[in-house]
């Protein structure tokens, strides 16, 4: 018997905007985040300030550097504190995503069925330190309906994790006969050297909105420029505690999915949270004046986190 938590999975598919950050794009289109609400938000300098968001129907299509970043809110750094995150100790960690569509018709207990097992092969194998998963709100051009993140300490755990006969067989008999294609992406990050934060455990982590976003950059762009863009986008997502949970980022070293060249993988407090961050000004000027001019093309994947109690398997 086996008790465990799992995420939530919505019924229907929930749309929402995406990034279209591709050079051929329009950036003033990218830039808008579709929302009917106005948003209070607490910045970085503890003073409330009003976003409004862009009401945009746009859908976007949403070698490797050895760059890898990562913190969680209990890091506790903020726009005052960032100096100190030198004293941080920190730890490697390899973050996995695996995205899958599935096949049209797919009945609730047929899905129940495959995410179940997915989820459960944590407790049935070794490596496995984290994971989350679930039906992807958003629609997105690449046409994937589900998401799956995993943790492991460290690459050796991840290869025998890609051999696992269980977990060949969890595919085989309980994903590929619902679905017709998988993409893996993988990368190394860095991430406080806690129990907590290294195995997403705690309140924090049992609710929200998981957000993943892979980004593909031409060869030329692999230097220094997409090295300053990361480390852009890290410093402002660190100033957002009360908006983010944790926030990992890569270099894809997955040989079969060369399409995309990075991953960002972050952990929201909440779907309104979500919303606030991507649609803040400082996220659309650092987006535009960062990522626009190197950035080939994006996917943005999203699904939300919901404690559900406890379940008998």
């Amino acid at each position: 018997m086996i008790i465990y938590t799992h995420v939530s999975i919505p019924k229907t598919l929930v749309s929402s905007s995406q990034f279209i950050t591709s050079k051929s794009s329009n950036l003033s289109q990218s830039q808008n985040y579709t929302s009917d609400r106005y948003f209070n938000v607490l910045n970085r300098n503890g003073k409330q300030k009003k976003l409004i968001f862009g009401d945009s129907k746009k859908w976007g299509s949403c070698g490797k550097l050895g760059f890898k970043v990562g913190f969680s809110s209990s890091d506790g750094l903020s726009s005052d504190s960032s100096d100190n995150s030198d004293f941080i100790k920190k730890r490697k960690v390899v973050d996995h995503i695996t995205l899958l569509k599935a096949k049209e018709g797919l009945s609730d207990e047929d899905e129940k069925d495959m995410l179940d097992h997915l989820y459960t092969s944590q407790y049935q194998m070794g490596g496995i330190i984290a994971i989350s998963l679930g039906r992807v709100r958003n629609q997105n051009l690449d046409g994937y309906t589900h998401a799956v993140y995993m943790r492991f300490q460290g690459k050796e755990d991840l290869v025998k994790f890609y051999e696992n006969t269980f977990y060949l067989g969890v595919l085989k008999d309980h994903v590929m006969p619902y679905s017709h294609e998988l993409r893996y992406v993988d990368y190394e990050a860095e991430v406080e050297d806690d129990i907590l934060p290294i195995f997403r455990k705690g309140q924090e982590f049992n609710y929200g909105l998981e957000f993943m976003l892979l980004i593909s950059v031409a060869e030329s762009e692999r230097g220094e420029p997409i090295e300053d863009a990361l480390l852009a986008h890290a410093n402002l997502a660190r100033d957002f505690p009360s908006l983010i949970v944790q926030f990992t980022q890569g270099s894809n070293f997955n040989l079969s999915s060369k399409e995309y060249s990075h991953a960002v993988v972050i952990r929201f407090r909440s779907s309104e949270a979500f919303e606030m961050f991507v649609g803040n000004s400082e996220y659309r000027k650092m987006w535009t004046s960062k990522f626009a001019p190197i950035v080939q093309k994006t996917l943005a994947i999203d699904f939300t986190i919901d404690p559900v109690g406890t379940e008998l398997m």
